[in-house]
């Protein structure tokens, strides 16, 4: 009976929820534009200014085990306390438990939201399945 409480479809669900693709380009242009590379930077894009800040400097993208839905990533702009990865950078995260990151969600436009999420969904390389060594049993 729990499982089925994961997979509501009520009135609060985001069964349905979409946003149209956006441009990564264009993406790339939110993230600089917004300052979001006053705490975060791209591991696979150099050429994205660095934080001034290296000890409180939060990696975007690069190779992952698992890549984040595009609604885990529109749910980590809109509101980032909802999941903190463990691990995170204490300096990150306030004294009531909260991310420290700014709210956008009064100045981003959907638009920006759409092209920054585009965006960031390019920045992460899925990681090739290893799979464990067993001995074979003939």
């Amino acid at each position: 009976m729990l499982s089925l409480a994961g997979c509501d479809t009520g009135p609060k669900s985001g069964k349905g929820f979409t946003l149209p693709e956006g441009d990564p380009q264009m993406g790339r242009q939110v993230f600089i534009g917004m300052q979001c590379t006053d705490c975060h930077f791209l591991a696979n894009d150099s050429t994205v200014k660095q934080p001034d800040n290296p000890q409180f400097s939060i990696p975007l993208g690069g190779e992952v085990r698992r890549i984040q839905t595009y609604g885990e990533l529109v749910t980590s702009v809109i509101n980032p306390s909802h999941s903190l990865p463990s691990g995170y950078q204490k300096e990150a995260i306030s004294d009531n438990g909260q991310s420290r990151m700014r709210n956008y969600n009064d100045i981003m436009t959907v638009t920006q939201l759409t092209h920054l999420i585009t965006f960031l969904q390019d920045q992460y390389e899925l990681q090739p399945f290893e799979p464990s060594m067993y001995p074979s049993f003939h």
